[in-house]
């Protein structure tokens, strides 16, 4: 069964040895060159999405416009996503024991912020790898082992969590 991944949590692809990659980062921001006039009276945020490899050979990756996918709210809206602000990796070697960030801004309504949906497709090799969901919120913070710490009891990182240990306890049943 596909999981999703928490904000700050590592996914490693099975078909591409030692690569692996993650979210992190989802925070309040502004952009560095200034507001998109379409963004108008929206709260924009940050994130982050690193690549880092840990194989023993390089990896040629792309991770542009397009290929990241930002979804808002309990109804999964779409985000404003910054394009101009934003700053992508685009055909990077990525060598062993090093990293590469793409930052993306985008902006919603501020009520709908504290679900975040990001689902990340990357290209390695010229190879598309499968789409991959990390869940998560502007006011969580991550926490020491770089899962978010769930500061209320319903909070979406908690319903993620207890989501995942049931999963996991029902496939060892």
């Amino acid at each position: 069964m596909y999981e999703p991944n928490v904000v700050g949590d590592w996914h490693e692809y099975d078909e591409h040895a030692g690569l692996r990659v993650r979210v992190h980062r989802l925070e309040p921001a502004e952009p560095p060159r200034g507001r998109d006039d379409a963004a108008e009276g929206m709260t924009y945020f940050r994130l982050r999405v690193t690549v880092e490899n840990r194989g023993g050979r390089h990896y040629g990756i792309h991770l542009e416009d397009g290929q990241i996918d930002v979804r808002i709210g309990p109804d999964g809206e779409s985000a404003f996503l910054d394009w101009r602000n934003s700053q992508f990796i685009e055909g990077f070697d990525v060598y062993p024991l090093r990293r590469a960030t793409a930052v993306l801004y985008a902006a919603g309504p501020e009520a709908a912020l504290s679900q975040v949906d990001v689902q990340v497709q990357l290209r390695v090799e010229e190879e598309w790898t499968d789409r991959r969901l990390w869940t998560g919120g502007i006011g969580l913070t991550e926490g020491a082992g770089g899962a978010p710490a769930a500061p209320g009891r319903d909070s979406l990182a908690r319903q993620v969590s207890n989501f995942l240990r049931d999963q996991a306890e029902e496939g060892t049943a």
